[in-house]
């Protein structure tokens, strides 16, 4: 990684489930595809929480995300300014998501990480 800073965005929420297919079409087809080209953005990433289990203190424990939103959007930028940028404005409206999706989501999350150097 090179010298300059770079931040990790997430975006995190549910769906109602009558919508979950509309939201993972709209997602992948129409609002990645927007906002991977706003300017500063350097990747984006979607996900779906999963349960799992982890050996930790000895002890093999069963962790249920249920309590957590299920998708998530990570978002490699530049800077925090990308986040309030004209071009981001615009791409965040565009398309199906702002009328036929957002309304359809609750339990959001947004969070913005400096990705640590490896001294």
């Amino acid at each position: 990684m090179s010298d300059k800073e770079r931040y990790l965005f997430t975006a995190s929420m549910d769906v109602d489930p009558a919508k979950e297919d509309l939201f993972n079409e709209v997602y992948d087809t129409e609002h990645v595809p927007l906002l991977s080209k706003v300017p500063g953005v350097i990747s984006v990433q979607r996900l779906v929480s999963q349960p799992f289990q982890i050996s930790m203190g000895g002890e093999l424990k069963a962790v249920d995300p249920s309590s957590e939103p299920r998708y998530s959007a990570t978002y490699e930028i530049e800077s925090p300014d990308v986040l309030t940028t004209p071009q981001w404005a615009e791409a965040v409206e565009q398309g199906r998501w702002p009328t036929e999706v957002r309304p359809y989501t609750r339990n959001r999350h947004h969070t913005l990480y400096r990705i640590m150097a490896n001294d």
